[in-house]
């Protein structure tokens, strides 16, 4: 395959998935108790992007979004979008999108292929449950003036739904990687890897 027909074929990828983060913002979001960070099927998307097209491409699938967001687009939950999004209380969360896709692609990568569901799913959680939420906590802290104890409760009811989506992003990658090999290198053996 030429470098050329690779890179439009990546491009093709990274631009779908800022398509499918971006309509998943279409579902409403829900703010529980009057929280300043709503909560929105977004972040399914950005662990489907890791989980389906790597590190690289999941990160910048992510960036594409949140550079349209920027320009004023209205592509995030709610209707929200220009650069006033980032200095919101959310800042967190979205500075963490693209970190939680490269770090859930990264870990996709190192365990190769084929796909193992329960091992995603574990991957789901540490970079889009765990690092994603840490991020926003963190933002809320900065942004909304919240102690560290109150910004972990405000962060608290996200954590369910993330980790249903967690499930929910396994399950639907280890069905596109079965339908499309090749989307993750295949793991090698140490003999494998000594040869190359």
């Amino acid at each position: 395959m030429s470098t050329q027909r690779s890179t439009g074929r990546d491009l093709a990828q990274v631009a779908v998935f800022a398509g499918i983060i971006a309509v998943l913002g279409l579902v409403p979001a829900i703010a529980p108790f009057g929280n300043a960070v709503p909560i929105t099927a977004q972040s399914l998307g950005i662990m489907l992007a890791g989980a389906i097209l790597g590190a690289r491409r999941g990160a910048l699938a992510v960036l594409v979004l949140l550079a349209l967001v920027a320009l004023g687009l209205p592509l995030l939950a709610g209707g929200r979008g220009g650069l006033g999004v980032f200095a919101g209380p959310s800042v967190g969360y979205l500075i963490g999108w693209p970190i939680a896709a490269w770090a859930i692609g990264a870990m996709t990568q190192a365990m190769g292929t084929p796909y193992r569901t329960a091992v995603g799913i574990g991957i789901n959680v540490l970079g889009g449950v765990l690092l994603l939420n840490l991020l926003g906590v963190i933002g809320m802290i900065l942004r909304a003036d919240l102690s560290v104890s109150a910004a972990l409760v405000a962060a608290a009811p996200f954590v369910p739904g993330d980790l249903a989506k967690a499930v929910i992003a396994a399950v639907v990658a280890k069905g596109v990687h079965a339908a499309y090999p090749g989307l993750i290198r295949a793991r090698r053996t140490a003999r494998e890897d000594a040869l190359v």
